[in-house]
């Protein structure tokens, strides 16, 4: 287990073993600085060389265990993580698309969210290192998805989310049993006050961009999908964007595959964030990071100070990926035209993705039968408040079939 990964530092490359836990890189992190995305993330490496020989085909069929910081299968919840569906659809508004469409449908995890996945993973962790008390800062779905999880595994879970968080998500921490936290302040306050709690009370912390192994679970979206294309890449991959962390997961996932052999280039990755809460799209390219306070109807990716950038600026650097920022408004429509024409009710996060997609189309960006993948992350059901503006519900009628021919004439 210990020889199985080891972690190295995203900005100075430094190397630490996998026989304690280890957050961030102990020297870069002393020069984080307030209001700047912190250094010092870590990236778990494997070693490569030695699961080469390894085909794809074993790794599948041993649900990619070899490209996972844990020892066994067994120490995963006893639920289905992952192994979601991935639909194509080949037209919209009746309109057929010269393109592939594929929606990668995350809400049919337990917990209805793709943070499912990393919450998987780092329960499994901490199951095989005799941790039973796991913390996390959240909007919501990471929350929710860390209460499932630990419910199935029998570990204590700790809440921590800013009081506006929607309501159906804090339902969902609360009725796992989780302690649940409302914090006075943004999700960057209840963030900090998380690893507080982990150096003061020695908590484990699931915190993305903090936590490497979250990571590690949401890579694997990527190698289902290569599995689900039998072996192919996708042309494009649209992305939703708030802390940085779906899409670092996204882009090592392929990256793994890129250093096994089994791909020869990597997708090209569009991530896409509201125009409320750019602070990624907008600072790629910009010489200093500056912060924008975050303010859309897209709460999970509503973030001020993306706590992954820094590995997200490296992966769509080093990979020429594409980022794309619309208007909250671009992202309701694309949540009504996603349900109308698919059947898939995504929250704002997820339509973001979609969004993004249905602006290339307009753009003229996506080549005649390329393959374009969207990852839908979350459920409509988790944030029913930001569609009511959406829908007029029908007011009551006398029951005869008079009034009903009026209604569906």
């Amino acid at each position: 287990m210990i020889n199985k990964f080891h972690y190295k530092c995203i900005d100075c490359g430094a190397e630490y073993s996998a026989d304690t836990v280890h957050y961030v890189c102990t020297s870069c992190s002393s020069k984080d600085s307030e209001g700047q995305p912190p250094q010092g993330v870590l990236k778990v490496e494997y070693q490569y060389e030695k699961i080469k020989a390894i085909g794809f085909n074993h790794m599948e069929e041993n649900h990619f265990l070899d490209l996972l910081p844990i020892h066994s299968l067994d120490s995963l919840p006893n639920l289905r993580v992952g192994q979601t569906p991935l639909y194509e659809v080949n037209e919209i508004d009746g309109n057929e698309l010269g393109f592939s469409v594929l929606l990668k449908d995350d809400s049919q995890n337990p917990t209805f969210s793709y943070k499912d996945r990393a919450s998987a993973v780092v329960s499994a962790f901490a199951k095989e290192n005799g941790i039973d008390t796991i913390v996390t800062a959240s909007t919501g779905n990471a929350g929710s998805s860390l209460a499932g999880i630990c419910a199935a595994q029998n570990q204590k879970a700790i809440i921590m989310v800013p009081a506006a968080a929607p309501v159906a998500k804090l339902t969902q921490i609360v009725m796992y049993g989780a302690t649940l936290i409302p914090v006075a302040g943004t999700y960057d306050d209840a963030f900090d006050l998380s690893v507080k709690a982990t150096k003061e009370l020695g908590w484990y912390n699931r915190n993305t961009a903090f936590n490497p192994l979250t990571i590690e679970g949401k890579k694997t979206s990527s190698f289902e999908i290569f599995s689900q294309m039998n072996g192919e890449i996708p042309d494009r991959i649209f992305v939703p964007v708030g802390d940085g962390v779906i899409i670092s997961g996204i882009y090592k996932g392929f990256e793994d595959l890129l250093r096994l052999g089994y791909i020869e280039k990597m997708p090209i990755i569009v991530g896409v964030q509201s125009e409320g809460s750019d602070n990624i799209a907008r600072n790629i390219q910009a010489g200093s990071f500056s912060v924008k306070p975050s303010k859309t109807i897209a709460d999970s990716i509503s973030v001020d100070i993306p706590r992954n950038f820094n590995m997200a600026k490296q992966f769509i650097e080093k990979y020429a990926g594409e980022t794309l920022i619309i208007s909250d408004d671009e992202i309701m429509q694309a949540s009504k035209i996603l349900s109308e024409n698919t059947g898939l009710f995504a929250e704002p996060a997820a339509a973001t993705a979609f969004g993004g997609l249905l602006n290339y189309e307009k753009m003229n960006k996506l080549a005649s039968k390329s393959k374009n993948v969207v990852m839908l992350t979350g459920s409509g059901l988790k944030d029913l408040k930001s569609v009511q503006p959406m829908i007029q519900m029908p007011k009551p009628i006398i029951p005869t079939i008079q009034n009903l021919k009026k209604l569906t004439s």
